[in-house]
C-alpha cells in the first residue's frame, strides 16, 4: 500500500485521478480497509435517510466466475466469439484485484428516484475517495452488462436494482499521467435569470 498520501485535504482531493484498469494490480485493500472503506462511502447524503444503495464485493475466483458468466451472455447476445472477444470478457472483473459493485436499490417513497439515484453516485465517490485516500487506486466504470437485465441479474442484482458503477481497486506503484481538466471559466457562472434559450 502506497502511504504517500498528501497531508492536506485540498491537496489530496485536487490530486486525484483515476488508474487505468490495467495498470491496477496487487496488493489489494485488506478485509479490515474494505469495511473502512464501505463506512466512509456510506457517509453521504441521504434524504429520508433511505439508503438506496448497497455494496457487492468480487474477489478472488469470483472474478474469474463472473467472467465465464459475461462470456456465455455475449454469445447470447451476438453468437460466437472471437478468441479476443472472449479473452476481454473473460477478463472483465480479474484485471484488479478487487472490484466493487456499487448498486442503486431504489426505494419506494415519495422521495423522487432521481434523488435516490444520486446518493448512490455520491456514494461510489465516496468509495473511491476513501481507497484513494488508503494509497489505493481506483477506477470507476459500468460497461454494457450494467444495462442488460440478464447482466444485473448475473452479478447479482434484483430485477428492481441498477448498477451505479463497478469500483476497480489495487495497487499501482507508478503515478498517472495528468490529463486535461475542464476550465473553471468554462463550467462556473453567476446567475442571470431565467433561461432563454
Amino acid at each position: 500500500m502506497d502511504t504517500s498520501v498528501p497531508p492536506s485535504v485540498i491537496e489530496f482531493l485536487s490530486t486525484r485521478s483515476s488508474t487505468p484498469i490495467s495498470a491496477i494490480g496487487l496488493p489489494a485493500p485488506s478485509d479490515d480497509e474494505i469495511e473502512t472503506m464501505v463506512s466512509i462511502a456510506s457517509r453521504v447524503p441521504d434524504h429520508g435517510r433511505l439508503t438506496p444503495w448497497r455494496f457487492i464485493l468480487y474477489r478472488g475466483e469470483a472474478r474469474e466466475q463472473v467472467g465465464q458468466y459475461l462470456v456465455d451472455l455475449a454469445e447470447e447476445r451476438e453468437g460466437p466469439l472471437t478468441d479476443q472477444r472472449r479473452e476481454q470478457e473473460l477478463k472483465r472483473f480479474a484485471r484488479a484485484p478487487l472490484v466493487i459493485g456499487v448498486i442503486f436499490s431504489p426505494v419506494e417513497h415519495h422521495i423522487p428516484e432521481w434523488e435516490q439515484f444520486l446518493s448512490s453516485g455520491a456514494a461510489a465517490m465516496n468509495l473511491v475517495l476513501a481507497a484513494n485516500a488508503l494509497g489505493y487506486a481506483t477506477n470507476w466504470i459500468s460497461n454494457w452488462y450494467s444495462s442488460d437485465e440478464k447482466g444485473r441479474a448475473l452479478l447479482g442484482l434484483a430485477p428492481h436494482e441498477r448498477v451505479t458503477g463497478f469500483v476497480h481497486i489495487g495497487s499501482c506503484p507508478q503515478k498517472v499521467p495528468e490529463r486535461p481538466r475542464p476550465e473553471i471559466k468554462d463550467i462556473l457562472s453567476e446567475y442571470s435569470g431565467p433561461w432563454k434559450g
